[in-house]
C-alpha cells in the first residue's frame, strides 16, 4: 500500500500535517474529508499531487442566498436525500456561478464530507456565521430548522440593508448632486462674470474674489483635480477594506450627530440579531462571540492584531 504525505486545514481553520497510508489518492482524500480536514497537498513518495482549489464564484446576492436557505430547508424538511436536494437545487439555479459552487459542495458531500466543510471550502458566499450554524444543525439533527432559521436571519438582514440605503440616498443625491452644481458654476459660469467684473474695473470683495480664485484654479486644473478624486476615493475604499482603516473612519463616523447615532443603532442590531440566532441554533457561547464580534460591523469593528478572544 503506498504511503501518502499531506497538508490541510482542519474545520477550525488550523494547519494539520502528516504521513498515511491508502491505497489511493482519491481514498485518503475520503479518509481526510470523513476526519473534516479539507486537504490542500498530497504527496505520493516525492511526486506532489495537487488538490484543485476550489473555482471562485460569481457574485452572489443576499436574496439568491436566502431563497436557496429557503428551498433547501424545505426538501431537508420534506425527507429528501442531502446530495439529491444540492443536485436539484444546482441545477434550477439562474446564477451560474453559484450553480458551480453548490456542485463543488454536492461532490465534497459525495465524497465523505460533512456539508459544513463542503461549505467552508467557498468562505465568499458560505461565512462563519452560515457554516457554524449548519455545523451545529448536522450534529444535532436538526439542519431543516437551523436552515429555516438562517433563511429568516438573511432575509431580515436584506430587509435592514434595504432600510438604511433608503435613509441615506436621499442626503447622499443631495450632496452628490449639489457638488455637481458647484462644480458646473465655478467651471463655466463664474469665469463669465470675471470677464465682465474685470472690465469695471473696480475693487472687487474678498469673498468675490474667492470664488473667482477658485473658478480660475479649476478651469486650470479641472482634468488633474478629476484624476485626483478617482484616485482618492479608490485609496480611501481600500484603506476602508482594510482593519485598521475601517476601525479609524467607523471611529469618526460614529461621532457624527446624525448619522453616528443611526450606525450605532444598526450596530447593535446587527450584533443581537446575530448573536441570538446563533445561541438559538446551539452554538456554543464564546464561538458564537467569536463569530459576532469579528463580523464586520461599523459599532463592532476590531483590529487585526487584536486577539480573538480579547476582542470578543
Amino acid at each position: 500500500m503506498p504511503q501518502f504525505e499531506f497538508r490541510g486545514t482542519s474545520r477550525t481553520g488550523e494547519q494539520v500535517s502528516g504521513t498515511r497510508f491508502a491505497p489511493s489518492r482519491e481514498a485518503l482524500d475520503a479518509i481526510l474529508r470523513r476526519e473534516q480536514i479539507s486537504p490542500t497537498r498530497i504527496v505520493e513518495k516525492g511526486r506532489e499531487i495537487a488538490i484543485p482549489k476550489p473555482k471562485v464564484a460569481g457574485r452572489v446576492s443576499a436574496k439568491e442566498l436566502a431563497i436557496f436557505t429557503r428551498q433547501f430547508s424545505v426538501m431537508i424538511d420534506a425527507g429528501l436525500p442531502l446530495v439529491q436536494c444540492l443536485e436539484i437545487l444546482a441545477t434550477q439555479q439562474e446564477n451560474k456561478g453559484f450553480a458551480r459552487v453548490l456542485a463543488g459542495v454536492r461532490s465534497s458531500v459525495e465524497s465523505g464530507s460533512t456539508l459544513a466543510n463542503a461549505l467552508r471550502q467557498y468562505p465568499r458566499i458560505f461565512d462563519d456565521l452560515y457554516t457554524n450554524m449548519v455545523d451545529a444543525g448536522e450534529t444535532g439533527g436538526i439542519l431543516d430548522t437551523i436552515l429555516q432559521r438562517l433563511s429568516g436571519y438573511i432575509e431580515k438582514a436584506v430587509k435592514l440593508k434595504r432600510a438604511v440605503q433608503s435613509a441615506l440616498i436621499y442626503p447622499v443625491a443631495v450632496i452628490v448632486i449639489a457638488g455637481g452644481v458647484i462644480f458646473l458654476l465655478l467651471w463655466k459660469v463664474v469665469p463669465i462674470f470675471a470677464t465682465l467684473f474685470a472690465g469695471l474695473g473696480v475693487q472687487l470683495p474678498l469673498p468675490t474674489r474667492i470664488v473667482i480664485g477658485l473658478s480660475n484654479a479649476i478651469g486650470l486644473f479641472a482634468l488633474p483635480l478629476i484624476v485626483l478624486l478617482v484616485l482618492g476615493g479608490y485609496g480611501f475604499k481600500k484603506y476602508y477594506e482594510t482593519a485598521t482603516g475601517k476601525m479609524q473612519i467607523d471611529t469618526v463616523i460614529l461621532k457624527i450627530p446624525i448619522l453616528g447615532n443611526l450606525m450605532r443603532r444598526i450596530g447593535v442590531a446587527r450584533f443581537t440579531r446575530t448573536l441570538g440566532t446563533l445561541i438559538t441554533s446551539g452554538v456554543p457561547m464564546l464561538e458564537a462571540m467569536d463569530i459576532t464580534c469579528c463580523r464586520r460591523s461599523p459599532t463592532f469593528t476590531r483590529m487585526k492584531s487584536t486577539p480573538r478572544s480579547a476582542t470578543c
